[in-house]
């Protein structure tokens, strides 16, 4: 990804928040038989002695996890919020007009080794962490336990459990860092009567 210096986001930290808060990602796997690309809900997991480890779980019926197992390469990516911005939000365009459209968005990619699990403790334990997270903050969140032992256990059977271990983190956020300030408050209300609050609240 290319990242010019005044969009770079390096803060580990902030970075694995972004993670935490955009956890759908793109699992993307390259080998001799090509490039193959996998939406994936993933759990963020803390480790001593690396950034911290992803978890997923791909269905024992997808080939990929295979190609992964002989040593297929991988990136994840996560998408944060994104927004058209028009030119019409800059004052400057009224100054000299020369300005065009652009887009902001934020993401974060991911590299590191890989390791396949197909231990059914390690699966459940990964599935109720992966709910809990999402369930969390629900009036009556569901857990895993909730339905029937015997029915969960045969789903489990059905997939491979994915480790990556974080090696390299790559972050970019363009909230019109490089523009002056009159005009980021601009596209700072622009993208707010849009609706676009969440790219909006990234404008500093």
């Amino acid at each position: 990804m290319y990242v010019p210096s005044h969009f770079k986001q390096d803060n580990t930290e902030t970075l694995l928040q972004y993670i935490r808060q955009h956890g759908f990602g793109l699992l993307i796997v390259a080998d001799e038989q090509g490039i193959e690309a996998n939406h994936v809900p993933f759990y963020l997991s803390e480790s001593d002695g690396c950034m911290g480890v992803l978890q997923c779980h791909l269905a024992r019926g997808n080939p990929v996890w295979q190609r992964l197992e002989q040593g297929a390469k991988v990136l994840v990516v996560f998408k944060g919020p994104h927004a058209y911005v028009s030119p019409s939000w800059y004052p400057s365009k009224a100054e000299h007009g020369r300005v065009v459209p652009t887009w902001n968005y934020l993401a974060v990619h991911v590299e590191g080794p890989v390791r396949l699990v197909e231990d059914a403790g390690w699966l459940g334990h990964h599935l109720r962490a992966l709910s809990g997270q999402h369930e969390s903050g629900r009036a009556s969140p569901w857990s895993v336990d909730d339905a029937p032992r015997d029915y969960t256990n045969k789903l489990i059977r059905g997939i491979v459990g994915v480790e990556i271990r974080i090696d390299k983190l790559t972050g970019k956020l363009k909230a019109s860092q490089n523009q002056p300030e009159a005009n980021r408050a601009g596209v700072k209300a622009g993208l707010a009567d849009d609706g676009e609050h969440a790219m909006a609240d990234l404008i500093e």
